[in-house]
């Protein structure tokens, strides 16, 4: 089970959709401030991992805990609570597109229980300044251009100062040049904050570019890899 410094503790876990065993036998640490890439094939199971780590599906099989929760015991109630431990950051941003930036990270606040304007409203700064939107909390997200979006995604996955950070595929849809840009903040966020990051990828050349420690989901499983085997 965790340690001290342990976010993520997976043991002997089954994870299944429905009835449908993905993966088997998953022994999965991940410690405070360590970045993690989560790579392999579509449809292997690295989503059905992101979800059972933040909820979404629920751990039937094996032991495991995020965040100081338990995954077995965890009930529709305590699921919001386990949910403000966590940042996710999604490749689509699904942004509210009715509302400006400001008002996207005022509802998230808002939704986890935060009452007092001044506190929402320099947190709101803080974690816009965090990701280079100093100035554009105005703007609606249409009026933002795809790297602008997945800041706003980050900077909405700060807002509850999160032991860990779940990315699945965050650099999907942006071009190289952005890629770039995102990564250079997600590794800044993980060593400034000592927020530990688990990325899933198909993009080997960031790996390369980005390294970290890498883990392959193959064969129902998975399998520690160094950067040179991907």
């Amino acid at each position: 089970m965790m340690n001290g410094r342990s976010i993520v503790s997976l043991e002997d876990v089954n994870i299944y959709q429905g009835d449908n065993l993905i993966l088997e036998k998953v022994n999965f640490t991940v410690e405070k401030g360590e970045f993690v890439y989560l790579i392999g094939k579509t449809g292997t199971g690295k989503s059905s991992l992101l979800k059972t780590l933040y909820g979404d599906l629920y751990l039937k099989e094996g032991s495991g805990s995020v965040a100081g929760f338990d995954l077995k015991q965890l009930k529709w109630q305590t699921i919001p609570l386990l949910r403000r431990n966590l940042g996710i950051v999604f490749q689509d941003f699904r942004l509210l597109t009715d509302r400006s930036v400001r008002e996207n990270l005022e509802f998230v606040l808002k939704a986890t229980g935060w009452k007092d304007k001044l506190l929402m409203k320099e947190k709101i700064e803080n974690v816009l300044t965090k990701v280079g939107l100093k100035n554009k909390g105005f703007k609606m997200p249409y009026e933002m251009s795809g790297g602008e979006q997945q800041r706003v995604d980050i900077a909405r996955a700060l807002l509850n100062n999160p032991k860990l950070i779940l990315a699945d595929e965050p650099t999907g849809n942006l071009d190289p040049d952005t890629t770039d840009e995102i990564m250079q903040l997600l590794f800044s966020i993980c060593r400034d904050y000592h927020t530990a990051f688990i990325m899933a990828t198909h993009d080997y050349s960031i790996i390369q570019k980005y390294p970290a420690r890498v883990v392959r989901i193959e064969q129902n499983g998975i399998k520690e890899i160094s950067v040179a085997g991907v």
